[in-house]
């Protein structure tokens, strides 16, 4: 099978939004858009059965009708709809496999409250071996509460920047060109987010040492000049905060069309594992989340 944008379907509100966002990065990217559905991913919270529709008849039609919501707002793009039987994760991790992204939704809370992020979602974040798009139902909404199409989207929208979380122990390149090509592909600065620790000395945190902070955003700039060098057009903003990166992130999210983090999948824990800055990250964030695996 040729690539593909892949997103899975379950008929809920945040799951059409993600259809939607997907569906402009598959035009973005020249991709086909491969729509994966399941009839045991549904829960009767969202399914609107009314008179004699039963939640199988509903599950049959949803489908055909978001297709045609997509063809309908991305007339130039292939959509190829496919239904399976699995259980959900094992489902969007095989559909994955023939994916360059997988697109999933997640559902809205409060701003203070931020992603209330699925079992599902979450499981599949920790395991995929591809990026993970995370998009919340409010993500990019237009009039009638659709994300946009990236061809009629307001240029002010369109070049919000892409935030990209990272850490200077583990600079992995499927990591830093991901949020290039990301940044290049929507016209948009790159804001990298780097958060470092003061020493702590006998549990007492020293006080601000100045040098140690010239140093490390040095070390920021000698990680990304290769990759300024090769994407000479993007405008790079450097942050190197103190403490924590995640608390940063979630604020740049407030401004960025798309967030990037690392989930790095080697290290001493066993297991399938979300580290606490992109698990902050996923709950929070304002903009959808990009997670990338990497080794």
């Amino acid at each position: 099978m040729s690539r593909t944008v892949t997103v899975g379907l379950d008929g809920s509100p945040r799951s059409l939004a993600a259809a939607h966002w997907a569906a402009g990065e598959a035009w973005s990217r020249r991709l086909a858009l491969r729509v994966v559905h399941a009839l045991d991913w549904h829960s009767f919270t969202y399914a609107p059965l009314t008179g004699t529709d039963t939640l199988t008849q509903w599950t049959q039609r949803m489908p055909h009708e978001a297709e045609t919501r997509l063809r309908r707002d991305h007339p130039d793009l292939r959509i190829i709809n496919e239904q399976i039987t699995r259980e959900p994760v094992a489902s969007l991790l095989a559909a994955a496999e023939d994916a360059e992204l997988l697109v999933l939704g997640s559902r809205g809370l409060s701003r203070v409250a931020g992603f209330l992020v699925g079992s599902v979602a979450l499981s599949v974040v920790a395991r995929a071996e591809i990026p993970v798009v995370l998009v919340r139902a409010d993500a990019a909404p237009d009039e009638e509460g659709r994300p946009r199409h990236p061809a009629i989207t307001s240029r002010a929208a369109v070049c919000r920047d892409v935030v990209l979380g990272l850490d200077l122990r583990r600079p992995a390149d499927r990591l830093l060109e991901f949020a290039f090509d990301a940044a290049a592909r929507r016209g948009a600065a790159l804001r990298v987010v780097h958060g470092w620790s003061q020493p702590d000395t006998y549990g007492y945190t020293a006080p601000f040492d100045a040098e140690l902070a010239i140093q490390d955003a040095s070390e920021l700039r000698d990680v990304l000049r290769p990759w300024r060098e090769k994407f000479p057009d993007i405008e790079v903003n450097e942050q190197s905060v103190v403490g924590s990166a995640a608390g940063h992130l979630v604020d740049a999210s407030a401004d960025a069309s798309l967030v990037v983090v690392g989930r790095f999948t080697h290290g001493p824990w066993p297991g399938p594992r979300i580290g606490p800055v992109t698990h902050a990250v996923l709950h929070h964030s304002s903009a959808p989340v990009a997670v990338v695996a990497y080794r």
